[in-house]
């Protein structure tokens, strides 16, 4: 954990009782900034809470690992690696030419700025560069994530493992109910165009993956059809994760459902049933 000097904090305490944000630069290059406004909780064997484009971020890092078929221990070393980079934010500058979630440079062949800060193309150039290096499997997560990055800050990203490893175990399906954003004001979208970003977002973060559980989208919504639980339960928790930016209003899959307003997991009632073969989005109407 990062020590901030005793001056910088009765600075900080001052700005904060003026009601002023403002993000402050450690010497080992954590960026601090605190979720606004609706947030995320995920519960995977651990805690992490973060705000709603975070989360977003978060789950698209995860889906492109997994369509790459990539091991949940590389999706563990992109997230801490875009935790420590950007804290999951598709930051629009950095150090030097910087950018991005992974704050990738163009300079360096990463790719046009344009393309690095698509967070899809950012996460597959990540993880085509960590499947470069020999034995990351066994590294310590910070040392992977060093390998790729080449960060003046090496030992940085072990401070986000055990973070990664909460997001990564909910993301991808291993966890139960895990997601949980809480989403409130007017939708953003409603009806057949809520859907339809819905469906988007899905086909640009799973890719062909998605072909192999069936969408369907209908104006109130979509189903995914799923063959067992850990590939429902990454669909449901995506489906939450974009729900700030898509207009959803519920998500069901098994015996449980998640609501935008109380963003909370609850059982399902005896009148809809419980079905393990399919996820149920549906959006505002």
């Amino acid at each position: 954990m990062r020590k901030t000097p005793v001056a910088v904090l009765a600075v900080l305490a001052l700005v904060g009782t003026l009601g002023i944000v403002i993000a402050v630069r450690g010497m080992d290059g954590k960026i601090p900034l605190p979720a606004i406004g609706p947030e995320c909780t995920v519960r995977a064997d651990g805690e992490v809470t973060l705000d709603t484009v975070q989360m977003a971020n978060a789950a698209t890092i995860t889906a492109v690992g997994i369509r790459r078929g990539m091991p949940e221990r590389a999706v563990v070393v992109a997230l801490a690696t875009a935790l420590q980079e950007s804290k999951l934010e598709n930051l629009e500058d950095g150090d030097r030419d910087s950018i991005g979630l992974f704050q990738q440079r163009p300079s360096q062949g990463w790719g046009t700025p344009e393309k690095i800060q698509d967070p899809r193309y950012a996460a597959d150039k990540f993880y085509s560069a960590l499947k470069k290096v020999k034995g990351w499997q066994k590294m310590r997560v910070t040392d992977a994530a060093q390998k790729v990055q080449r960060s003046a800050y090496p030992n940085a990203y072990e401070k986000w493992a055990d973070e990664s490893a909460v997001l990564a175990r909910a993301l991808t399906g291993r966890a139960t109910g895990a997601v949980a954003c809480t989403v409130t004001g007017s939708p953003v979208l409603r009806g057949a165009a809520a859907a339809a970003a819905l469906m988007e977002g899905l086909k640009r973060d799973w890719g062909k993956g998605l072909a192999k559980t069936p969408a369907a989208a209908q104006a109130a919504g979509l189903t995914v059809a799923v063959s067992d639980a850990s590939t429902g339960w990454r669909y449901a928790h995506w489906l939450v994760s974009h729900a700030s930016d898509t207009g959803l209003e519920r998500v069901r899959f098994a015996d449980l459902e998640w609501r935008a307003p109380d963003g909370k997991w609850q059982p399902v009632t005896a009148d809809t049933g419980a079905d393990e073969r399919q996820v149920i989005a549906q959006v505002f109407s």
